[in-house]
């Protein structure tokens, strides 16, 4: 039994990268009163927020095929500009595994209706 495949919403796209920006700040905020044991917990936030605005400001949410070439082309990137980080390398290792779970969840088009706080 095939299931039917669900309609790419550029809408609930949209959501999610607001819902992620903004649980990225809270857990920046916390990492960084937390102090120099939680700068790796602060790279990783504020990669996924430099990830999840700058796929929200592309404009291209509303196009699966043209979210995914948007993703593709981040990925192609050499390097990142972002500041307010402690560790260049690992921001940039952050950066591209959020691509590529992004990417993973974009062609499948699944996992884009979780909103939590938290995600694995």
């Amino acid at each position: 039994m095939s299931e039917t495949p669900k309609a790419w919403n550029g809408e609930l796209i949209l959501e999610w990268l607001e819902s992620r920006v903004d649980a990225a700040r809270v857990e920046q905020a916390a990492a960084d009163r937390r102090g120099y044991e939680a700068q790796d917990d602060y790279d990783k936030a504020a990669a996924e927020e430099w990830v999840c605005r700058t796929l929200k400001t592309a404009g291209c949410t509303h196009d699966q095929v043209a979210f995914a070439a948007q993703i593709k082309e981040l990925l192609a990137k050499d390097e990142y500009r972002i500041t307010g980080i402690y560790d260049d390398r690992r921001v940039e290792r952050y950066i591209r595994a959020n691509l590529r779970k992004i990417a993973k969840m974009t062609k499948a088009n699944e996992g884009f209706a979780n909103k939590l706080r938290y995600q694995r």
